[in-house]
């Protein structure tokens, strides 16, 4: 019998622990049935990692200590003399900028003076500032929206009655990034040397993938959108785990391979602040790697993210047949599901069923060539999905190319579009928050779902940037994610109803398989996304969050 289970991601939840401003995490398991409540009171799936990770590294600080403050006097006070100058000699001001949301920050300042009342202005670096008369010593809290994303200098000035001011200051960058598309072009292949010595990624080892600086692609990239490609592994099974240069590697996954298989994973990935992103291969063979940019993100205006749908847009099973090898169709997006014109890019869900031979498949910008690179891999009689990010041509097409000498089906979904205005992106340090086998009984039943509160009392929270990955697959199958009509409230009493499937697919599986995909997950208007398996036999899930948009 379908059943659901449930994680709570939300604010309201009291053992959870808060993200940024309104956003909490905690972990829980519900009873089988379909469709029953889960039980009040069930026994807590295995917690999410600290969500301290992400509020620290998705919203964080730049300070600046008291001894870093410079004194100033005005002319008045040295022409008073030694005794008047020297009055207030403790004067001094510490300060540390935090964000609180993608273009938000609040100023806080630890004032030491021996005199008192005294005045305080925070210049927040973009024409305004807020004043503050009659302050004492201690600490200030100062909030700041920013009308537009960038990098800017906080000053903040304390004056005494004396005329002697002190003065500390910090450059910051909002967390909030914005998307320029880029490519696609393939910046790392290891069989022949391309951004990297050639050769195999040996087991337990790494290569390194240059962004900042490389070709077009500008300096400060805060990070960069891959398409990663494991090739041929030879051995074992393992992963690749792709995460900032110069940062500690994580625990988490981007691409999961089994011996001989050729498998893609969209990856949206941090950038190091040495430009760099690390592929560390996590598994007991030896591999190539293949790493292709659709585009990158810069603390600046740009392109912001819409999700919509997930909404399809082609499949050629119904009409238009399969298409022939080595051939390219058209795919108009402008004008439809929701996408409006003057878009940069979209975001899509691309799957092959039932090719005649092996091959790849290649999505690129209507106007243009079709470029030396891959969105998607396969094996003959092979059904794969795989998450794409790719620019449009000015009238919103784009063409899908059958790299193989076999025909092929082609499944096309759209998730979002990138467009002036639009949500920020903000990157996260990976965190998983789901792992349905650290439970009893956690795996997701045949046409059962898993929902999760990831936006529940958080509206600006617009999408979630997620790598779903489903293991110990009993049947073939296809996971859908998508936003979940119910309100919170409506599971806690009991009165929700059982959601519909939307026509289309995040990824896709055969019995046995374990299979990874990126989605970009869409909370709407309730903040619950829900992990749908439709297939005929149960299924594992592990989810990972890298980072999240916002509209404010």
């Amino acid at each position: 019998m379908p059943s659901h289970r449930h994680i709570i991601v939300a604010a309201a939840v009291v053992t959870s622990l808060v993200v940024g401003p309104g956003l909490a995490v905690a972990a829980g398991t519900g009873t089988a049935g379909a469709p029953a409540h889960p039980a009040a009171g069930a026994v807590p799936a295995k917690p999410a990692k600290s969500l301290g990770d992400i509020a620290s590294s998705a919203f964080g600080t730049v300070r600046s200590p008291a001894e870093a403050s410079v004194r100033q006097q005005s002319k008045t006070a040295k022409a008073q003399g030694t005794a008047a100058a020297t009055a207030n000699n403790s004067l001094a001001v510490a300060l540390g900028v935090y964000g609180t949301s993608a273009r938000s920050v609040q100023a806080i300042t630890w004032i030491n003076s021996d005199i008192a009342p005294l005045d305080l202005v925070v210049d927040w670096g973009d024409g305004t500032s807020d004043r503050f008369n009659g302050v004492g010593t201690g600490q200030g809290i100062h909030d700041h929206d920013y009308a537009a994303l960038g990098q800017y200098t906080v000053t903040v000035t304390v004056s005494d009655g004396n005329g002697e001011t002190t003065v500390n200051s910090v450059t910051i960058a909002t967390a909030g990034t914005k998307f320029t598309p880029y490519g696609p072009t393939r910046l790392l292949d290891t069989r022949d040397g391309t951004g990297a010595p050639a050769g195999r990624v040996q087991p337990w080892a790494e290569t390194r993938v240059k962004i900042a600086g490389n070709g077009g692609i500008p300096e400060g990239v805060t990070a960069v959108a891959l398409n990663l490609t494991v090739v041929d592994p030879t051995g074992g099974a393992g992963h690749i785990i792709a995460y900032p240069g110069e940062e500690t590697r994580p625990e988490t996954s981007n691409v999961n391979y089994t011996p001989g298989q050729t498998v893609p994973n969209l990856a949206i990935v941090p950038v190091g602040s040495d430009g760099y992103v690390n592929l560390y291969n996590r598994g007991g063979a030896a591999v190539d790697l293949l790493a292709d940019i659709a585009g990158y993100f810069t603390s600046s205006e740009a392109a912001g993210y819409t999700p919509v749908g997930p909404t399809r847009l082609v499949d050629t099973r119904e009409g238009q047949g399969k298409v022939p090898g080595w051939t390219s169709f058209p795919l108009q997006t402008a004008g439809r599901a929701g996408i409006p014109a003057g878009v940069s890019a979209v975001a899509l869900n691309v799957t092959v069923t039932d090719p005649q031979s092996d091959g790849h498949l290649t999505v690129y910008p209507g106007d243009r060539q079709a470029p030396s690179v891959s969105n998607l891999n396969f094996r003959r009689g092979q059904t794969i999905a795989n998450s794409v990010i790719v620019p449009v041509d000015a009238s919103g097409r784009i063409q899908v190319l059958n790299g193989a000498q076999g025909a092929s089906d082609v499944i096309v979904d759209v998730v979002g579009y990138y467009a002036a205005g639009g949500s920020a992106y903000v990157p996260s340090s990976p965190v998983r928050l789901a792992d349905t086998r650290n439970v009893e009984g956690g795996s997701i039943s045949s046409q059962g779902y898993l929902y999760m509160g990831l936006g529940v009392d958080a509206p600006e929270f617009t999408g979630f940037v997620l790598n779903s990955t489903v293991t110990n697959t009993q049947t073939d199958g296809h996971l859908t994610v998508f936003p979940d009509p119910n309100s919170i409230d409506r599971y806690r009493d009991g009165t929700y109803a059982w959601p519909t499937k939307p026509n289309a697919s995040t990824l896709n599986w055969k019995a046995g398989e374990t299979v990874p995909n990126l989605v970009q997950a869409d909370p709407g208007v309730n903040g619950i996304i829900d992990f749908w398996n439709a297939s005929g036999g149960n299924a594992d899930l592990v989810v990972d969050l890298f980072g999240f948009y916002m509209n404010r």
